[in-house]
């Protein structure tokens, strides 16, 4: 074939180091917005984005030309060095080490952009690590509970 072709959706979901409440309500549009950026630099497509004080959720619609893990790894650098240099907060500001990436069928996309919109109704029952782990278990991803966060 002469062009590449793919229908690929991607809901990628990191934390804050030590699930930290750092992400302020009075910041979090201008730190979404420059996530947006980074995203749509890289090629890829930003559907959605929100999130909570102690962790961020993203939907992308996802081009196969980089990995993914190398677009996660520009994400956290590039937001981190933005907050640090904004000085948001006191002190250095870092995300968790590891990540999660799910994927979904078109059919699926108006439900996780819901879920990812409505996720301060969401949390008011449910931790992150709670949701976290239901994730894991819908994917049917095998997990150590003493791994799951590297920072703990």
């Amino acid at each position: 074939m002469a062009n590449t072709y793919s229908q690929l959706y991607i809901h990628i979901v990191f934390a804050v180091k030590g699930r930290q409440n750092l992400i302020s309500s009075v910041w979090k549009d201008e730190i979404y917005k420059f996530i947006t950026g980074i995203i749509t630099n890289k090629g890829q497509k930003l559907i959605a984005i929100n999130g909570m004080p102690d962790h961020v959720h993203i939907l992308i619609g996802f081009k196969p030309d980089q990995s993914i893990s190398d677009l996660v790894r520009d994400i956290k650098a590039n937001s981190s060095k933005f907050i640090n240099d904004k000085k948001w907060i006191n002190g250095k500001f870092e995300w968790q080490t590891g990540f999660g990436a799910f994927s979904y069928s078109h059919s699926q996309l108006t439900n996780v952009i819901n879920y990812i919109h409505n996720q301060e109704e969401h949390h008011k029952t449910k931790t992150f690590k709670e949701e976290y782990v239901e994730f894991l278990k819908l994917f049917h991803i095998e997990f150590k509970n003493e791994y799951l966060f590297d920072d703990v």
